[in-house]
C-alpha cells in the first residue's frame, strides 16, 4: 500500500503537480470527459491546486478556471485562472461579483473535505454539508448542460443525496478512481447534462 502511495505522489512532483489528487481528476475527465477547450470551471476546495491546473490545461488560454478554497496556496496558477481564498459557506462580495462575471459555468467541480476527526460518522456528515453546498452553488451557476463533479465520503446520506442530483442532470454516475487510496471512504458522483434552473 506504501509503493501505491508513493508512486502517485512521486509522479505528481516528477509533473510538477502540487497533490497526487490531479490523477483522480484525469480518470474522471477521461471517463466523462468533462472539459473542452473555451470552458469556464468553477474549482471549489481548490487547494492547493493540483485539480486547478488540470483543469486551466485542457481548457486553454481562451477558457477560465475561478479556484476556491478556504485555505491559502503558494502554487503559481498560469494566466487563465482566479484563485479566492473564500469560505464557499460565507461567500464575500468579491467573490459574489467573480462568480457573476465569470459564469455561467461548464464544469462546476468540489474536492472539497473536512477537517477529519477520526469519528466516521461525524466525518461523514461533515463532508455531505460540503456537498450540499457545493451542489447548492452548482445549482445557480452552471449553464444548462453542465456537469458537476463532487467528492463524497459514503455514508447513510448517499442515496438522498444521489436522488437530489438525478432531479437535476440529465446522468448522475458514481465512481472510484484507481489513484484514490485503496482504504479512502471516499467516492465521485458526477452529475452530466444539467437540466437548468428552477
Amino acid at each position: 500500500m506504501k509503493k501505491y502511495r508513493d508512486h502517485y505522489f512521486e509522479r505528481a512532483k516528477r509533473e510538477n503537480y502540487p497533490a497526487r489528487s490531479v490523477y483522480k481528476l484525469q480518470e474522471l475527465d477521461k471517463r466523462f470527459g468533462l472539459f473542452r477547450t473555451g470552458m469556464t470551471v468553477l474549482d471549489l476546495g481548490a487547494a492547493p491546486g493540483s485539480w486547478t491546473l488540470w483543469a486551466a490545461k485542457k481548457v486553454g488560454p481562451g477558457g477560465f478556471v475561478l479556484a476556491a478554497d478556504i485555505q491559502a496556496t503558494e502554487t503559481g496558477f498560469p494566466g487563465n485562472v482566479a484563485f479566492f481564498r473564500e469560505d464557499v459557506f460565507q461567500r464575500s462580495e468579491a467573490f459574489e461579483a467573480e462568480l457573476a462575471a465569470r459564469g455561467p459555468f461548464h464544469v462546476v467541480m468540489s474536492d472539497m473535505a473536512p477537517s477529519t476527526t477520526g469519528h466516521k460518522g461525524t466525518d461523514q456528515a461533515r463532508s455531505m454539508n460540503l456537498c450540499e453546498e457545493a451542489l447548492a452553488v452548482a445549482l445557480v451557476t452552471l449553464v444548462k448542460g453542465g456537469h458537476f463533479v463532487v467528492k463524497v465520503f459514503q455514508g447513510p446520506d448517499e442515496q438522498a443525496y444521489r436522488e437530489a442530483l438525478r432531479a437535476r442532470f440529465g446522468k448522475v454516475k458514481t465512481f472510484k478512481p484507481k489513484s484514490s487510496r485503496p482504504e479512502s471512504k471516499e467516492i465521485f458522483y458526477v452529475g452530466q447534462d444539467f437540466l437548468g434552473r428552477e
